[in-house]
């Protein structure tokens, strides 16, 4: 049996509540997953990088109260942290975050550290899912070929061997990027990957072609990380975590909008629907900074979305073609 089934269709991600876009509180962070849970969320995807391990903490203080068979839990490793005084903390994407420091670190060694970090940090009894995280080239630069060889031998073959032992559940990549995916594919054997900025509404004609079909194949299934393009399809001036959105984004996007409007469609519910026509999709998982946020993400798959609406997508070429769209 698949971990993730028809519960976990939508589920919270944990970006916003590591302070990524604005410094929430402690007790607007315990206010979200609360909304979460009330609106039916049982799965929850977080990472000790998301506030330099605020987020996590975050989770388990509001999930070590629930039954842990309820929920579906997920985080990454891929970094190590430790504790240094204030004026040493590195600069990040962070507004508040908490006064670590960091090593990228993708041995079986560093991978089993983390774990045990993550579930010191959490306080749950164990981790479902775990995600290799930023092992690309847009987060390590010209040491991606270095720290691929180093998760090909070391990360991979210990978060196999810790699934197969039943310590995990599943495990698989967490990327913005294409390639790391089709890398760990050829070389490993996950079971579920984390898709960040691959595949939305407005960007997904080379995932359609090239990634779909390779976990197809592989019998590996999907999450969809950032739906929205980390807000941008949510009315934010942001564009895959980066203030400058590209002409030919900006341009597509005035175009779906007006098409929205003719058919009275919020983008929020097209985006979530859209995401999870593609059945290599077995979650999809936003993040929030307000409760409303949750309680609106979590309706999304009930709303009735006109066929027509999808049909004009396609024939104004603003979505591929080929992609499959909802029924």
């Amino acid at each position: 049996m698949d971990i993730l089934n028809q519960r976990h269709k939508v589920g919270l991600g944990g970006v916003a509540i590591g302070t990524a876009f604005s410094d929430i509180s402690d007790i607007t962070a315990s206010d979200i997953l609360s909304t979460a849970w009330d609106a039916g969320m049982r799965y929850f995807d977080t990472s000790p990088w998301y506030g330099l391990t605020k987020s996590e903490r975050r989770f388990g203080e509001y999930l070590k109260s629930k039954r842990r068979d309820e929920f579906v839990f997920s985080t990454k490793v891929s970094r190590l942290f430790k504790e240094v005084p204030k004026d040493q903390v590195p600069p990040t994407m962070w507004k508040n975050p908490l006064d670590y420091d960091f090593i990228h670190d993708y041995t079986s060694d560093g991978v089993k550290r983390s774990i045990e970090e993550s579930l010191k940090r959490t306080g749950l009894s164990y981790i479902d899912i775990i995600y290799v995280h930023d092992l690309s080239e847009d987060q390590v630069g010209d040491r991606y070929p270095y720290f691929l060889k180093q998760a090909q031998n070391g990360a991979f073959k210990a978060l196999s061997e810790l699934r197969d032992e039943g310590v995990i559940k599943a495990w698989g990549m967490g990327v913005n990027k294409i390639e790391p995916i089709l890398d760990c594919l050829n070389s490993a054997d996950p079971d579920i990957c984390l898709s960040a900025t691959q595949y939305s509404i407005l960007e997904h004609e080379d995932a359609v072609d090239r990634l779909l079909p390779a976990v197809k194949k592989a019998g590996v299934k999907l999450v969809s990380g950032a739906g929205f393009n980390s807000g941008y399809l949510a009315g934010r001036e942001r564009y895959n975590y980066k203030n400058q959105i590209p002409k030919s984004i900006a341009e597509k996007y005035e175009k779906l909008k007006n098409i929205a409007e003719k058919y009275q469609v919020n983008l929020i519910d097209a985006s979530i629907q859209f995401v999870l026509a593609a059945e290599e999709f077995a979650s999809i998982i936003p993040g929030a900074s307000k409760p409303e946020q949750v309680i609106q993400n979590a309706k999304a798959t009930q709303i009735n979305i006109p066929a027509e609406f999808w049909t004009d997508l396609k024939s104004e070429s603003i979505i591929y073609e080929k992609v499959a769209i909802p029924k």
